[in-house]
């Protein structure tokens, strides 16, 4: 039975959101900060938390399920593990931050900004 598995499913199949999952992942580890709309930021959010309580860990099946995660991209995954995850040892979660941009011209879409505190 499906009791309370309800996550965000951003009207796209299970490959399509775990792709889109898996990408917007790596570009905030990239990149840091980027700029989404607010429901694939709150969809991503928990999905990038995990992986920074991972690469925490540090050891090899930590950078393992990361690179698995990630997509078996290894330049993400060492910048992850040797630069994000340190700066956070002392803090117990709430690695990102979601701030509010206003609507998006096209469409009225909210737009936000994801960033890692």
């Amino acid at each position: 039975m499906r009791h309370q598995k309800n996550r965000y499913q951003l009207s796209r199949s299970a490959s399509h959101r775990k792709s889109l999952l898996m990408n917007l992942s790596k570009e905030v580890i990239e990149h840091e900060r980027i700029e989404t709309t607010e429901a694939k930021a709150k969809a991503v959010k928990p999905e990038l938390e995990k992986l920074i309580t991972l690469a925490k860990r540090g050891d090899l099946h930590s950078r393992r399920l990361a690179l698995s995660a990630l997509g078996q991209d290894k330049f993400t995954v060492y910048k992850l593990f040797e630069e994000v995850a340190p700066r956070y040892s002392e803090r117990p979660g709430g690695y990102t931050r979601i701030l509010k941009l206003g609507p998006r011209r096209s469409d009225s879409t909210e737009m936000v900004l994801l960033e890692l505190v």
